[in-house]
């Protein structure tokens, strides 16, 4: 899991950006794992989760939706 610390308000579903990297990783996972996405209620984060059998895979899946989901959240600074 990796916690981004976003700047930005908005619904995380209606950014393009997020929803291909996500759609991307979890077509790259297939059956063998999971993606999850939630903002924090208690702090300015985004909780970043990708669960599956191969552990550097998931370590690089969840590394490159955390770069998207930062800097797609930067631009919707409010």
């Amino acid at each position: 899991m990796i916690n981004v610390r976003i700047n930005g308000k908005g619904a995380l579903e209606e950014q393009p950006a997020i929803k291909a990297s996500v759609e991307k990783a979890e077509k790259e996972l297939g059956k063998q794992g999971r993606v999850l996405l939630r903002p924090s209620g208690t702090e300015p984060v985004v909780r970043v989760m990708v669960e599956g059998e191969d552990q550097a895979q998931v370590s690089k899946l969840a590394g490159e939706i955390s770069e998207v989901v930062a800097k797609e959240m930067e631009k919707n600074v409010a």
